[in-house]
């Protein structure tokens, strides 16, 4: 039985999720680009290892021109990857979100402030 179906008799319900991520936001209409990235990170893990991106040397550097080469090969006109079939952007976005995580995670552990394997940004 659904919420709509239930009998008037019970009182409201309540929920306190004001200022909450609302995760509803990014499934519904991005599904098919979290798609693409999520393609790209089986790839990844695959070739090298489940989260062997997190212990690559000099991350922030390597990932920001990993980032680059795959817009310039938009530049040029090619759209998709020759090793994985995915869209550059698909490569673009997953390499965006490896340097935001160095950024707000990987930061933080070095200095003991958080397990980069837990959540972050709470």
């Amino acid at each position: 039985m659904s919420a709509d179906e239930l009998p008037d008799i019970l009182p409201a319900g309540r929920k306190d999720d004001q200022g909450k991520l609302r995760w509803g936001l990014l499934r519904k209409s991005l599904v098919i680009c979290l798609e693409a990235v999520i393609r790209v990170l089986m790839f990844g893990a695959k070739k090298y290892g489940d989260e062997n991106w997190q212990r690559v040397e000099n991350p922030k550097v390597r990932y920001r021109d990993a980032l680059d080469r795959h817009l310039a090969e938009i530049d040029k006109g090619v759209y998709f990857d020759e090793d994985t079939g995915e869209h550059h952007y698909a490569h673009v976005a997953t390499n965006a979100l490896f340097l935001l995580w160095f950024h707000l995670v990987g930061f933080k552990a070095k200095q003991g402030l958080c397990d980069p394997h837990g959540e972050a940004g709470r």
